[in-house]
């Protein structure tokens, strides 16, 4: 989005995972977003996709991240956990496994964003002239995409052992993974524009940009409208 934004040949071509699974983990004794208000929370670095996402978590609860609480940069997930056992910090924000991790710690979930807003993480992006050039190279990845999506969403069992193998985790914690983020991959790949809107912002907030930003200027969904065609599925 960034790089589209700011002119760069590139088009979104396809969603993979139109919402995110960035859940809010707090020290048990926070009951709501409200209470931590005036509270430290931890995330991975300034200037990600988590950050933007705790902007949006907490303005979806009426707090503002740039006065209402403090964001510190704590680096992965093992040490935003620990930062909270030590006291430094009250909460922090990360995807599946980290509720497995938080709960078994004595940490409880706050809100996730998968159940607030749409905020697509992941999705095929390719080279404006590829799109003319090869336009059935990237039918084929389309194709290939709604494939695993639909595997996904219906073999748990296949998935959760390709998880374990992939990402040299034990069973427990793939299964946790996969709860965590199945609701997360579209079926039909489409690119939802509420989204996309939530994006374009975040991306022209971090380049200082005032100027409106048309979907058309970042994405590109003709082949995917012919695949989703061709497969009878009706696009969002």
């Amino acid at each position: 989005m960034a790089a589209a934004i700011h002119g760069m040949p590139v088009k979104i071509v396809a969603c993979y995972t139109p919402l995110t699974a960035t859940a809010i983990i707090a020290l048990p004794q926070f009951k709501s977003i409200q209470d931590l208000r005036g509270k430290t929370i931890a995330i991975n670095s300034f200037g990600g996709g988590l950050e933007g996402q705790a902007r949006l978590i907490f303005k979806h609860f009426g707090l503002d991240t740039e006065k209402d609480v403090k964001l510190l940069a704590s680096g992965g997930m093992e040490f935003r956990l620990t930062s909270m056992k030590q006291g430094l910090t009250v909460a922090t924000l990360g995807s599946a496994p980290i509720e497995f991790v938080a709960k078994k710690l004595g940490f409880i979930v706050l809100a996730k964003a998968d159940d607030l807003f749409s905020y697509p993480s992941s999705g095929l992006l390719v080279n404006t002239k590829r799109i003319k050039e090869r336009p059935d190279e990237i039918k084929r990845m389309i194709k290939a995409g709604m494939g695993t999506n639909h595997y996904i969403a219906h073999n748990r069992e296949g998935t959760v052992q390709a998880m374990m193998e992939w990402m040299r985790i034990d069973r427990d914690t793939a299964t946790a993974t996969y709860d965590g983020v199945v609701k997360t991959y579209g079926d039909d790949l489409s690119l939802p524009e509420d989204g996309i809107r939530l994006l374009s912002d975040e991306a022209k907030k971090n380049a200082k940009l005032n100027r409106e930003i048309s979907i058309e200027q970042v994405a590109d969904l003709s082949l995917l409208k012919e695949v989703q065609k061709e497969f009878r599925v009706t696009g969002r």
